[in-house]
């Protein structure tokens, strides 16, 4: 209805003529900005309850971009991708079986042994003289069955139980981690295809060669890092020999494996040799301390930053500041992505932001 229409119906307004519409209501861009904020909300606490799979499904996608190089060179060799696929995810599921091969005979003798030797290690104890005092002296019978009442049964089952609980828990992440990786894997090209679809036409081209040189350089990385786990666990072999540890191959593969673990692993595997060289003798495991304190050294400052500057051309310094900032800021998972993240900025400033500058 027209404003002629309009007075012609009604007849001359009684309070004047109406002014212009308001084309922005306050009262909706409040409430706007109200669901605004709501809706915000609701995306940070869906990402916090669901914080644990998006990190297993980061882990996946990082494992799967890391080894896509891999797959990329098998069909170079003229694989069709899925055998290929199946080959590299064969490989890695065989690693882990040999690890976990080579760990539980070690655990189980040892447990066993131990077993075995039970009863005599209780014999010796009660046959003790000192023992049998400081039990009378002390009333270590009665804390003994003070301690075993049902509250503290309760709590000692529910350690058990949180123990399963873990172990399970770990078992079903790495099995999801492999499984997705096994996915990300097959589908690599279509997701990278579908992700460059989002670009705008005139900038795909460009965006294409930066995105796979960036991809290709999380690959190297991964490489590269394999490399060096692979070089601390034949040096703890090599070791472990020398000095006459028992189970030397499955020490290498504990120190192989933690070392993968960005900034703290190589310190637990070092840990655990060290432990069972002073299972073995004082001085052995005083050998094993000075070894590893002496080998991080190199490895640190020599074996690491050398070779990461050659798979991910970081310098020495860059690849050192961006570990230490990606364990502060976000753990293990920063630690992990620190140098492929400045080797992807690196390759960002290089090719887009220098050439921006120039150009004004």
């Amino acid at each position: 209805m027209s404003r002629a229409d309009a007075l012609d119906a009604f007849g001359e307004t009684k309070f004047g003529e109406p002014g212009r519409p308001l084309r922005r209501n306050p009262f909706l861009i409040g409430f706007l900005g109200g669901l605004g904020l709501a809706l915000a909300y609701a995306v940070f606490l869906g990402l916090s309850n669901a914080s644990s799979v998006l990190v297993l499904v980061f882990i996946a996608l990082f494992l799967a971009v890391g080894l896509h190089p891999a797959v990329v060179r098998l069909q170079r060799w003229r694989v069709p991708r899925g055998l290929a696929v199946a080959l590299v995810v064969l490989f890695v599921v065989g690693l882990i079986v040999g690890g976990i091969t080579a760990l539980v005979p070690p655990i189980v003798t040892q447990v066993g042994g131990f077993v075995e030797q039970l009863p005599s290690y209780v014999e010796a104890l009660q046959r003790s003289r000192t023992l049998r005092e400081l039990i009378q002296d002390y009333d270590l019978v009665e804390k003994v069955q003070s301690m075993v009442s049902t509250e503290n049964a309760s709590r000692v089952f529910g350690g058990v139980f949180g123990g399963a609980r873990l172990f399970f828990g770990t078992v079903f992440n790495v099995l999801t981690v492999l499984i997705l990786t096994i996915y990300f894997l097959a589908s690599f090209e279509r997701m990278k295809r579908a992700g460059y679809l989002l670009v705008p036409a005139s900038r795909r081209a460009r965006v294409q060669l930066i995105g796979d040189e960036i991809l290709a350089k999380v690959g190297a990385y991964l490489v590269g890092a394999l490399a060096i786990a692979l070089l601390c666990g034949l040096s703890t072999f090599v070791f472990a020999l020398a000095v006459g540890l028992a189970y030397p191959f499955a020490l290498a593969i504990v120190v192989a494996i933690c070392d993968l673990i960005p900034q703290i692993g190589a310190t637990l595997g070092a840990i655990v040799v060290s432990l069972v060289g002073f299972a073995t003798s004082l001085p052995i495991g005083i050998a094993c301390v000075i070894f590893f304190l002496l080998y991080q050294q190199v490895e640190n400052y020599l074996i690491y930053p050398k070779v990461m500057r050659r798979s991910v051309e970081v310098s020495d310094v860059a690849a050192i500041v961006a570990a230490l900032l990606g364990v502060s800021l976000f753990g293990v998972i920063g630690a992990l992505v620190a140098i492929p993240a400045v080797a992807a900025v690196q390759i960002i400033i290089r090719e887009v932001l220098i050439p921006r500058q120039a150009t004004r």
